[in-house]
């Protein structure tokens, strides 16, 4: 009788531990199915989300909320959307940088 529920706790714990992480953001699949090429005019961006590659995608994805509400995939390879991350990636380091204290 103990070794059953010994045999069931482990058994348990060996499902508990290899379950992949539970978040709002995981996800095991590219968000982006299609991509936009086109220009987006800076008015119409609210925000842009950037999301590297990794074993959930093979393909850096760029996510842009426009003032509207709606979600756009933009196209990475495009060459103003790599000038838009390049933007908005040395707009957050020169944020840190003012905010780091002086030694």
């Amino acid at each position: 009788m103990k070794l059953c529920i010994l045999l069931v706790f482990a058994t348990m714990l060996a499902v508990i531990t290899g379950m992949p992480p539970i978040s709002r953001d995981y996800n095991n699949r590219c968000r982006c199915l299609q991509v936009e090429s086109r220009i987006i005019p800076p008015d119409n961006l609210k925000s842009i989300k950037l999301i590297t590659e990794g074993p959930h995608c093979p393909e850096k994805e760029v996510i842009a909320n426009l003032v509207n509400g709606a979600k756009v995939c933009l196209n990475p390879k495009s060459t103003w959307v790599k000038k838009l991350v390049h933007f908005v990636l040395g707009k957050q380091l020169s944020r840190k940088q003012a905010t780091l204290p002086k030694a």
